[in-house]
Formats: C-alpha cells, structure tokens, sequence
C-alpha cells in the first residue's frame, strides 16, 4: 500500500505498545497523562479517536480524520512525541517503542468488528468480567454504552 497517502478522512485502527512491553498503563494517572497528549495531538491534526483502550503494556486507537488534510503521519508522531515527552518528565523512562501498527478500515463493518475488538480486549485478557468495569475504555466523542452498541455483536 505505498501509493496510500494517509491524508483525508479515513478511519484507523492503531496500536501503540510500550517500550519493552513494561506495564505502564496500569495507573489513572498514568492513562490520563498520555489520554491528554494523545487528544491534544488528534484533535490539532484534526483526527476524532472515536475509541481507546489502554491496555497495560499497549494502545488501541480508532481514530477518523475529519478533514480532507488530516495526516495519518503527522498524527502519530505528534501523538507519540506529546504523550512521550510527558511521560518522561515525570517518569523518567522511554514510554513508546518505536514502531506501532496502524490499519486502514476501509468499511462500516471494519469499523464495527473493530470496536469490538477493542471493547472486548480487557475481557479476554482477564483484566475485567465486562467491558463496563474495566477503566481504561472509552471514547472522545461517544459514551462506552454507545460505543458498545456501535460494535459489531459478539460472535
């Protein structure tokens, strides 16, 4: 895919893990340093993160650009750079490794199975019974319930 520009409105679906795999997304104040770095870099590149989910050791992002000048590209090295910079001030280590995985999502259905993926990630890690206990889901645009009911169904 490298006549893909990555510029416009497009949805993605991104994964950023930590350096090392370390745990670091197991504190609120560690999610929510990095959740406002993370929204002040997609909202100036003009990206919507219709969801997250912080897992210990990694990020899931689906993200939509809003504009037909939204940078994929630009997006993540401002995300990565914000949310790293911060972290190392206060925490004094390297937060991100250095490559991540994105994906385009080329449909609604895409979109759905997606969001569900990322609803469901801490169940099936055994880090919550449902979705609506674990604290580190949601959303910048839309509630957990509505997130879930956007989700394609459970298989």
């Amino acid at each position: 895919m490298d006549d893909f520009s990555y510029v416009g409105k497009y949805r993605y679906f991104l994964t950023f893990s930590t350096f090392d795999r370390r745990r670091y997304f197991e504190s609120s104040d560690v999610v929510e340093l990095v959740r406002g770095q993370i929204l002040r870099a997609t909202t100036e590149q003009q990206f919507s993160c219709i969801a997250y989910g912080y897992m210990p050791d990694h990020l899931h992002l689906l993200i939509e650009g809003v504009t037909d000048g939204a940078d994929l590209r630009v997006c993540i090295k401002a995300a990565k750079q914000y949310s790293g910079y911060y972290f190392k001030q206060r925490h004094g280590q390297q937060l991100w490794q250095r490559y991540g995985y994105e994906h385009v999502l080329r449909s609604d259905i895409e979109r759905a199975t997606t969001l569900r993926y990322i609803i469901d990630n801490p169940v099936d890690s055994g880090l919550a019974k449902k979705p609506e206990e674990y604290p580190f889901l949601g959303s910048d645009c839309y509630s957990l319930d509505e997130l879930i009911q956007q989700a394609a169904p459970r298989s």
